[in-house]
């Protein structure tokens, strides 16, 4: 089947969410038929606003990605409960429906797309987002590495932590939820990461060491993947832009190093 247009939208009715899920789809290539690869991406709404169909579009007419389905998740109103880290709330208690976001994602989702496009089992799946929706996808992906094969995060939120940084028994290392899956965690090899932060993503630097703490947080996440047995020369990219910030303008400006970092069609 030719792909007519760049995207489409559907509507999902979910049993673990109990809400309905908007779903927006986005294509590479010409034909459905030549997608071997999907990508996951939460907060979809936020692909609206930084126009990613013409992004997409530049990027065929440039031939620069190979065929790939792009899977924009549109967020529920409780956005802060089903994002997070699956089973582990955060010092706030956030993160309670994560659980059952990550069951929507492998037992619902999955499922209706590839129904939807008749995709071979063999399809490659990968997960992105953007602030706490890229933690919800590191965390599925890493904890589901049998199912993804990239992860894709734009201004993380890898503060999320267990105990409150103004306590005093707080201490880094120990309190970062997803630092801490990673070193509890398996080296999987069929994993490859890339982080995107902006220096202008924020001011705090909790621990003064001059070091905005996004980046402080997404550079010890790499470090911690590299201890597992990850190499930056193979398996982690990591982008940080000197005029980035925490907003969609600056992810819109990421996407295509991504997109051409994952699904290039010639290496350069």
């Amino acid at each position: 089947m030719e792909i007519e247009k760049l995207s489409e939208t559907d509507f999902l009715n979910s049993t673990f969410l109990e809400r309905e899920v908007t779903v927006d789809f986005y294509f590479t290539g010409e034909r459905i038929e030549e997608v071997n690869d999907m990508l996951l991406i939460n907060d979809g709404q936020d692909l609206i606003t930084m126009n990613f169909e013409q992004i997409l579009k530049k990027l065929n007419d440039e031939k620069a990605v190979k065929p790939l389905l792009c899977v924009g998740i549109h967020c529920g109103p409780d956005r802060k409960n089903e994002y997070g880290t699956a089973g582990i709330l955060n010092y706030k208690e956030q993160g309670s429906k994560a659980k059952l976001y990550a069951c929507f994602i492998l037992e619902e989702l999955l499922p209706f797309i590839s129904n939807k496009f008749s995709l071979s089992k063999s399809v490659q799946k990968s997960f992105c987002g953007f602030s706490l929706g890229g933690l919800s996808a590191f965390d599925i992906a890493w904890n589901h590495a049998n199912e993804f094969s990239k992860i894709g995060v734009f201004s993380g939120s890898f503060w999320w932590r267990t105990v409150s940084q103004d306590a005093p028994e707080f201490v880094e290392e120990e309190h970062r939820i997803m630092h801490q899956q990673v070193r509890n965690g398996n080296y999987n090899p069929s994993l490859k990461f890339f982080f995107e932060a902006g220096e202008l993503d924020e001011t705090a630097d909790r621990n003064h060491n001059g070091i905005i703490d996004s980046i402080d947080d997404t550079i010890s996440l790499i470090d911690e993947l590299i201890k597992k047995g990850y190499s930056v020369e193979n398996d982690i990219f990591y982008l940080q832009l000197k005029d980035g910030k925490h907003d969609v303008s600056t992810w819109g400006r990421a996407f295509p190093v991504f997109l051409k970092w994952g699904w290039q069609k010639k290496r350069v």
